[in-house]
């Protein structure tokens, strides 16, 4: 599905991602961990066209995305829920929504199913439909923020830090939903900090160090690596 090889992009002369090469299968869950800083939300941006590289390329379902424009790969079925979240608090929950409809590959999809979709998958959203998003609490603008992005109905999703500010209680719940969403044979691409969480959700992860990808393999067997269990396990709850 997802096909990346050499994939270089630069800030200012400073190379954030450095030669990385991964794919995702379609229906496969696939996470990229590391620590601050290490490339991750770089990359995802560069896939998903908001940042250019300057060697490598990206290629889904066989076409080239390489220096295509963010709106053109969203087209393409690629949407991202981008860290922070990045709702837009002077509107409501449903004109959300809506906005995450226009990123539809086809504009004939129907949107109030979609709709009823994401509100099935967080009723809450449903009970604050007309609430203003600004009004949301963190863990509430996060699964509006995820809901957003499956209203453009994506065919691979993007994740990056999901669980970033977010209680305990409320990030079980977001990594629940995914692994409900992959359930149901989403292609997901999860960018996290929280390594244990990321692994135990995904079937494959990739290892980023200071914009290289160091180590990859099963999430499985990653979670019981010693290297990887002491570097990064151990860092979260």
């Amino acid at each position: 599905m997802l096909e990346i090889a050499g994939l270089t992009t630069s800030y200012g002369g400073i190379v954030a991602l450095d030669n990385a090469s991964l794919t995702v299968g379609a229906g496969q869950a696939v996470a990229v961990i590391g620590a601050n800083g290490a490339g991750k939300t770089t990359l995802l941006k560069t896939i998903c066209g908001l940042l250019r590289s300057t060697r490598g390329h990206v290629d889904f379902d066989g076409a080239r995305l390489t220096g295509r424009p963010a709106y053109a790969v969203a087209r393409e079925g690629i949407l991202m829920v981008p860290e922070g979240r990045q709702i837009l608090g002077p509107l409501t929950v449903e004109e959300n929504l809506r906005l995450g409809h226009r990123a539809a590959a086809r504009r004939d999809a129907k949107r109030d199913e979609a709709m009823a979709s994401v509100f099935a998958l967080f009723p809450i959203l449903a009970e604050r439909r007309r609430q203003y998003a600004g009004q949301l609490s963190g863990g509430q603008q996060q699964m509006l923020a995820i809901g957003r992005a499956l209203m453009g109905k994506p065919r691979l999703l993007l994740l990056d830090e999901p669980s970033l500010g977010l209680g305990p209680t409320i990030v079980a719940q977001v990594f629940e939903t995914l692994g409900r969403l992959h359930g149901g044979g989403l292609s997901m691409l999860l960018v996290e900090q929280n390594a244990r969480r990321a692994l135990e959700v995904t079937e494959y992860a990739y290892v980023m160090e200071r914009g290289r990808i160091v180590h990859h393999g099963e999430s499985r067997a990653l979670a019981a690596d010693p290297v990887i269990i002491d570097h990064y396990l151990g860092q979260v709850t």
